[in-house]
């Protein structure tokens, strides 16, 4: 698998699902331009120490050439700097990860829309939808200049199981719901320039701030399932990286325009693995295992 002269835009890339998909697009070979709020000389609101210049170094050092560009996605006219830039530097691009977010410490959990802050939750709307759509706006002009361009729209959760399953908050679940759509809706608009656009949710994501939360590191994750015993689906974020990687890097993949995906239903049909050589097919475990009440076990699973 190589994506050798393929250049990619991957948004919202300091930390998480953003960090393991623009590595992974480095590992095959791609130029990646990474963006986010955080660099070495500016903190974001998240006081996070993760930062886009690291991201740019672990894409390089992966085969790839990574670019940090610091980019507020909500600010269009930053937004505008940033494609004017890519298509000055390499005249396309190819690749597209609209994996902004920044919502993890605004929304509040099980809370009627009454109940939760409304400043804070149109917030978190306007960093999970809003920033999605400036971006398309302004980057999908050059991505459609060649054919064969692909659109990732990264999310929590498949359409099937947030067709019937409550997220947490109204604005939470209105935020991942909408971005499943929207990759739906850009395939409408993309087909009929070969190109191609996909929503695509990792599982339970082992990202810097969840394994924080939990007290272990990626040595010792396995610690964590003593006090949470369905986090034994858990996945790093290069899984899902390498899902985007798949993607991009298959000629057929047109046959997926307009589709929700997952890292664990791609790894069936692409054969990657996550980083320890297991399969973890965290949107199967969940309803069959964790909702169902059953013991955690993911035998099968991963």
């Amino acid at each position: 698998m190589t994506l050798q002269g393929k250049i990619a835009l991957v948004s919202g890339a300091t930390r998480g699902a953003g960090r393991g998909i623009a590595v992974e697009l480095g590992a095959a070979g791609a130029t990646v331009y990474v963006t986010g709020r955080t660099t070495r000389n500016h903190q974001s609101d998240y006081a996070r120490p993760e930062t886009i210049e690291e991201t740019a170094e672990l894409v390089t050092a992966a085969g790839g050439h990574g670019i940090a560009v610091q980019t507020d996605h909500l600010i269009a006219d930053e937004v505008l700097r940033l494609v004017e830039r890519i298509r000055a530097e390499h005249g396309q691009l190819d690749i597209l990860v609209n994996d902004i977010w920044g919502g993890e410490k605004l929304f509040e959990w099980n809370k009627s829309v009454w109940e939760h802050n409304l400043d804070t939750g149109l917030r978190l709307l306007r960093l999970g939808i809003d920033t999605h759509l400036i971006t398309a706006h302004f980057a999908l002009p050059l991505l459609i200049e060649r054919r064969g361009g692909l659109l990732v729209e990264v999310t929590d959760g498949t359409a099937e199981y947030n067709a019937d399953h409550y997220r947490l908050s109204p604005f939470y679940d209105l935020a991942k719901v909408a971005a499943t759509r929207m990759a739906w809706a850009h395939s409408k608009d993309l087909a009929p320039y070969g190109a191609t656009s996909v929503s695509l949710t990792p599982g339970w994501l082992r990202s810097e701030m969840m394994l924080e939360g939990y007290g272990v590191s990626e040595d010792n994750w396995r610690d964590a399932t003593a006090k949470v015993p369905h986090f034994i689906i858990s996945e790093t974020p290069r899984f899902v990286g390498r899902a985007v990687a798949a993607l991009a890097a298959d000629p057929d993949r047109a046959r997926w325009n307009g589709q929700s995906l997952s890292s664990g239903g791609l790894a069936q049909v692409y054969g990657f693995t996550d980083l320890d050589g297991s399969r973890p097919d965290a949107w199967r475990y969940v309803p069959e295992i964790q909702d169902a009440g059953k013991p955690a076990d993911a035998t099968g699973y991963r």
